[in-house]
Formats: structure tokens, sequence, C-alpha cells
């Protein structure tokens, strides 16, 4: 094998697939990226659970596969100087890196013991413009719960019913929900993505209006991005009821600037320095205003906002982490809050609309 590319276009290949790239295994081919030398060049990591294989343009002077430890070949590749890079494969696995006055020489390994990606049938593929898969996942990832004693809420829902996206993710303390229409029509389904893989899947879409596109079949699920593609498991399991756990009635709806609110919320939290006890952040809510309100062993602190209220007036305490992180991803100037009891959970949902919904239960006083 012998190919010339970029040092640009093969980190950025590398950055892209050392994603999926084992960090803590017994077998070490795990710990290396394939390289295979065709009319391109395709960079391959699998950890058996995410697989992600990616496409370099390059001068192949002869094809061939090998595989290079990850961490040290792309240490390498990346204190190249900017220039061409020549790479070639030499007698039992020697492989020779030279770009410019540098000349390295590294062992390699045998790409027989590499394991394939899992095969999924680009069938009933859902389109959706980068930029907006982008968005969607980081509005609702933060919602995934750590907890490994319950595995299914680890990922995110994806759910395609009647033209409708919906993604979803519950931890347990609160739910996150958006809603998409895309113009790609396709059968129903429903699937639980890791929260691994989204997290990673969502470090490689760019923020443009190029498309992907996501197949799922079996317990697999494929985002296909043209020049790289990720394969990942699905957990398997029945997902919660999100639709049964969002109120249908309420007591009393705020509408109040999201912006405003979000800052009255991270002033209260400044004065809660100790995570090991739970201070509740207080909302006392009455006709035109929300008072909010903390208490801790090193301080006080109060906050006003304007609230357009209708219904009851109301005292509820919240940890104010989830309305926080709810908050931060809203692009929307104003919310309307929805309130059932002052034990009652709390949905934050658009003026006009349903593209999202969070949901943020109390914390009992």
């Amino acid at each position: 094998m012998k190919f010339i590319c970029s040092k640009e276009n093969l980190l950025d290949g590398i950055n892209i697939v050392q994603k999926a790239v084992s960090s803590k295994t017994t077998f070490p081919i795990l710990e290396g990226i394939l390289l295979e030398a065709d009319d391109k060049i395709k960079l391959t990591g699998n950890d058996l659970e995410i697989g992600i294989e990616c496409y370099v343009e390059a001068d192949v002077k002869s094809p061939g596969k090998i595989v290079l430890n990850s961490r040290m070949f792309g240490e390498i590749i990346r204190r190249l100087p900017d220039a061409e890079v020549l790479i070639e494969v030499k007698e039992k696995d020697v492989v020779v890196i030279e770009c410019e006055s540098s000349l390295f020489e590294i062992r390699g390994m045998s790409p027989e013991g590499f394991p394939a990606l899992p095969s999924v049938e680009k069938v009933n593929g859902i389109k959706i413009s980068q930029k907006i898969i982008k968005e969607m996942i980081k509005q609702t990832i933060f919602a995934v719960s750590m907890d490994e004693n319950r595995p299914i809420l680890t990922g995110s829902l994806f759910e395609y019913k009647s033209g409708t996206l919906t993604i979803v993710s519950i931890d347990g303390y609160r739910l996150a929900l958006r809603t998409l229409k895309p113009e790609s029509q396709v059968q129903d389904y429903s699937m639980v993505i890791p929260g691994k893989t989204l997290n990673e899947i969502s470090k490689i879409i760019q923020p443009v209006d190029e498309e992907l596109t996501i197949y799922a079949t079996g317990n697999q699920i494929l985002f296909d991005l043209g020049n790289c593609t990720m394969v990942s498991r699905l957990l398997e399991g029945e997902y919660l009821n999100y639709s049964g756990i969002i109120p249908k009635e309420h007591e009393t709806m705020v509408t109040v600037n999201t912006k405003e609110l979000l800052a009255c919320f991270e002033r209260a939290s400044l004065i809660i320095v100790n995570d090991e006890r739970r201070y509740p952040v207080n909302l006392e809510i009455s006709d035109d205003m929300m008072v909010i309100t903390c208490n801790t062993e090193v301080g006080n602190v109060r906050e006003e906002i304007k609230a357009d209220m209708d219904g009851k007036k109301l005292e509820i305490a919240f940890n104010p982490k989830y309305f926080i992180d709810a908050l931060k991803v809203i692009e929307n100037e104003t919310v309307n809050i929805y309130f059932t009891t002052n034990i009652g959970p709390c949905t934050i949902k658009p003026v006009q609309g349903d593209d999202f919904a969070y949901l943020v239960l109390p914390i009992r006083k």
C-alpha cells in the first residue's frame, strides 16, 4: 500500500474515526485504525459498540490495508508539517510515514483480525439536514440518564410516526422532547439510540444544510453523511410512555422571557456550593411576577422577573440545574410554563406550536 494525501484531510479523517476507537480493551487491534487504500483512503474505527468509516481523498499509488495504533498514528500526523504526507507499507507490516523532512517507521498490525462493521440495509431512510439533527440532539441529550440500572433510559427514543420525528430523553427527574416534520416520508418506526452514540455523532455532524440519512435495521442504526458513516447498536427494551408522563391539564400557566429566566436561575444557583446537599430554588408565582429565592449555608438570594400568569398563585421548588439545562437550549424568546400543583411536574413549552417540551419534577420541601 502506498498513497499521498494532504495532512489536513488525513487528520480530519483520523479525528472522526478516533471517536469509535476503544481506549480500554484487552484486544490491541481495537485500539487501532484500519487504513484501506483503493481509489480513495478509507479509515475505520470500531469498538464493537460504535463503528465509523471515513473516506479521504488521496493519490493512491498501490492498494492495500493496514492497522495502525490510533493514538500514536494520530499524534504523528497531528505534529507533521502542513504539507503532503506519504504513507507506504513495507515488508513485515512496517509503515513509513514521510512529510517534508520528517520520516517515521512504525510497526503496523495485520488487518485480518480487525472486526468488520455490522451491515445495515439502506432502506426506509429518513433524510434530515445536519444542522437540524445536530440541534435536536443538543436540545435533548442532556436529559439522558446516567443510571446503568435502567439501561433503556441511557439512550434517547427516536420515533417516527404519522410524518413526525420525535426525540425523547428521560432520566427520572426530567424529560426533554423535540419534534420535527421532515420532508422525507418513511414507514413508522421506534428505536432507542445510546447516549454515547448521539454524543459522538453530534461531534461529527456539522451545522450545515447538507443532509444526512438515518437507516435502522434489526438492532443497528446507520448515520450516512456521504463521505462518513457511523454504525451503532441500539438499546433493547421498552421505552417509557412519554406521552403519558406529560400532564394534559394545569392549574397555573406563566409566560416569561427565556433568557431573563435563565439568568435568574443561574444567579440564584451561584450560592449553592455544596453538591452533596440539594438546595432548592423556590418559585413564588403571582399575578404579574415570579419571585425566585434560594437560601443556603453561605447566603441568600432573591430575584424578580415579570411573568404573565393565568390561573392560581403558586409556590414550588426545583433543582435549578434542571431548569438551566432546559432553558439553555431553547431558542424562543418567550416560553409558557405550565404547573399542575406545588408537588407535581411543570412543563416548559413554546408559546406557539409544539416543537419542544421540557418536563421537570419539583423538590418536595
